[in-house]
């Protein structure tokens, strides 16, 4: 099954450590809204475009409207869009369909209009329920508007909630984490991405870290943070099936499960990737320049790459370890080689450590594999 996803590139504000594509809002509301129905407009074409190509006649199991914040577009907007996709691809009847949103730009009945677009996913940006902690990260919603903004998307009728979490903050001690982690089961989400606090080049983030503004915690602190997030959502019924994301039974992401298992995609709208049948490419990064190409007919893409056959057999011991794992069988299938005689001694070296389980089927690594997850990829390279 193949999947789609949408950049929606506008935010109200720009938070510190994201490295994402996205512009804000500028002094001219005039020139903001002709940004967007630029964009809009834009993005139809490349739907349209995209669909006449053959190798696209595939069956697409997942639609993800990520950004920037998507949800700043109309109801209205994303159900044409949505209607767009349908008539221009063959979307399955069940397909999941996840919206990105952040507290505090939507209430109860926007809420409402997404679920009555097709929207069936919520995966909201709360990174804390500390008031401080979001002001540190320059987030525009306050602890009790994201609260609000879970029990509001239940009350809109939507069954698949998830939400992200930030960790490993300067100073952040782990009662701190405790009660974020607290308030958050309290509200019940089907799915929680816990992420530790990442510093990209080319971010306010990364410029107070080199000017001493930001101490970041320390590496060992940053650990053990980590362990309590495993043991905390897995004794509260989620499954980790991911280094960072944990499910209710029956809720895993299949939108991420693809990108995760080599399955094909494409991807709409500026900085997007796409990936088929063994193709990388992306589109160009400024939505200016995304719009000036659809409008002369010509597809926004900006680089590709074709992967070796050796970096098909990487990536996916790379993808497998950090999601649910590695089916022997079938990556023997795919690519007349096996894993476990190839790696043999690092396998059974972390078999014996209880970093890793074979069940017969597949290898997978064990909670405690997850904390050196990088490493271990690092060293079957």
């Amino acid at each position: 099954m193949s999947s789609l996803y949408l950049h929606i590139p506008f935010c109200e504000h720009k938070c510190i450590y994201c490295d994402f594509y996205s512009i804000a809002p500028k002094e001219n509301p005039e020139h903001d809204n002709a940004l967007r129905e630029r964009f809009l407009s834009s993005l139809k074409h490349e739907i349209t475009m995209r669909s006449e190509e053959d190798r696209f006649h595939s069956s697409y199991e997942t639609i993800f409207f990520g950004g920037g914040t998507p949800s700043l577009l109309s109801p209205s907007t994303i159900d044409e869009i949505l209607n767009l996709l349908s008539r221009s691809f063959h979307i399955r009847t069940d397909a999941e369909v996840t919206l990105e949103t952040n507290p505090g730009t939507v209430d109860l009945e926007t809420l409402k209009a997404f679920r009555s677009a097709g929207v069936n996913r919520i995966s909201m940006g709360i990174q804390s329920f500390h008031d401080d902690d979001l002001k540190f990260l320059s987030r525009i919603h306050s602890s009790l508007e994201a609260k609000e903004c879970v029990r509001n998307a239940y009350e809109a009728g939507f069954e698949n909630v998830s939400f992200d979490l930030i960790f490993a903050l300067p100073s952040q001690t782990r009662e701190r984490w405790e009660a974020n982690l607290q308030q958050a089961m309290e509200l019940h989400p089907t799915h929680i991405s816990c992420y530790s606090l990442i510093v990209e080049p080319n971010t306010p983030l990364y410029r107070m870290v080199e000017s001493k503004q930001v101490i970041l915690l320390n590496t060992e602190d940053d650990a053990a943070l980590y362990e309590y997030t495993i043991e905390c959502l897995t004794s509260h019924g989620y499954e980790q099936y991911e280094v960072s994301n944990f499910a209710k039974p029956g809720f895993k992401s299949r939108h991420n499960s693809n990108y995760w298992n080599h399955s094909n995609y494409l991807g709409f709208g500026p900085s997007a990737h796409s990936y088929w049948n063994g193709l990388r490419w992306w589109n160009i990064s400024n939505v200016v320049g995304y719009s000036e190409r659809l409008e002369q007919r010509l597809l926004p893409v900006v680089g590709e790459e074709r992967l070796t056959p050796q970096q098909l057999v990487e990536e996916e011991i790379f993808l497998g370890l950090r999601s649910e794992g590695i089916n022997v069988a079938g990556f023997q299938s795919r690519h007349q080689r096996d894993v476990m005689n190839d790696h043999r001694s690092t396998f059974e070296a972390l078999l014996d450590q209880q970093m890793m389980v074979f069940d017969g089927e597949k290898l997978r690594l064990t909670p405690k594999g997850y904390m050196v997850c990088d490493e271990i990829c690092a060293s079957l390279q």
